[in-house]
């Protein structure tokens, strides 16, 4: 994980070759474990699922931190949580990268003001569990800074490829808005660790770009890729509270994953982790 390396014109800023998956304009993130101002208080901003790590965005331009990066390698005890009182949450931790600008581990519980919280941490939890399989390293690289100027991303940066990844298909329709038009930067830097395509960079043999619910010019297309019906804010808020489940990932311990299907149905697969909350939320 890196501090305040991922932002840049009051935009986005990621690596050649890197794509967004899934993007969510109103979320809530808390930090602990650390001690800088930078994790001090409650952050409103914009999340962003790629294809090597999730990333938050700052809106408030003021806040020492204004961005964070959560490579999928350095996250670790991930859970996504529906308590019986309170809102849906991810939580979890992240390890820094050397050179991160910050030592040790962080923990971060991130809240979905408009819902999917769910169904962004099954992404989430998916893309890391593909990516652990070309990762054998037992920690994070370090953070190198771009030796180059950022610019703006071209349209395959953008989008998930419509037709997926190695069968998996982001959830577009939860999550149809596209980032503000002229707000994806980026280096010629490639990512110093490996995504859900291994070190590869845009998927391009499958399809054309361009879709998974982006277009080009930063506009939302009117129609998620996978052919499922796009979901407005209530619909997200409606589906979650049928759900009431755990995703746990560990990258160190690629052996122990949950991932639900699509369809939240009960699939026991080797070595998962199911829990449900029945009190409080007290975290």
């Amino acid at each position: 994980m890196a501090l305040n390396t991922s932002h840049a014109n009051g935009g986005v800023l990621i690596h050649a070759g890197e794509s967004i998956l899934l993007f969510c304009d109103n979320v809530e993130m808390e930090f602990s474990g650390q001690d800088g101002k930078e994790f001090k208080g409650s952050k409103s901003g914009r999340l962003y699922l790629t294809t090597h790590r999730m990333i938050f965005n700052n809106k408030k331009s003021s806040d020492p931190m204004q961005s964070f990066s959560f490579p999928f390698i350095a996250l670790k005890d991930v859970e996504l949580e529906q308590p019986i009182f309170g809102a849906n949450y991810i939580k979890g931790k992240v390890r820094a990268q050397p050179g991160g600008n910050f030592v040790g581990e962080a923990k971060f519980k991130l809240h979905f003001k408009s819902g999917g919280a769910i169904d962004f941490g099954q992404a989430m939890l998916k893309a890391a569990q593909m990516a652990s399989r070309n990762f054998v390293h037992d920690a994070p690289p370090p953070y190198t800074p771009p030796t180059s100027e950022w610019y703006a991303a071209p349209p395959p940066a953008y989008s998930a490829n419509p037709n997926g990844y190695q069968g998996w298909v982001p959830p577009t329709h939860v999550f149809p808005d596209a980032p503000p038009a002229n707000s994806v930067y980026m280096t010629d830097a490639p990512p110093p660790y490996p995504g859900i395509n291994g070190f590869n960079g845009y998927n391009n043999a499958a399809g054309p770009q361009g879709g998974g619910g982006f277009v080009a010019n930063g506009q939302a297309a009117p129609a998620a890729a996978n052919g499922q019906t796009q979901m407005s804010s209530a619909e997200r808020k409606a589906a979650e509270a049928a759900q009431v489940q755990v995703g746990y990932y560990d990258p160190n311990n690629p052996q122990y994953a949950y991932v639900p299907p699509p369809a939240y149905q009960r699939l026991r697969l080797p070595m998962m982790r199911l829990r449900r909350r029945t009190t409080r939320n007290q975290d």
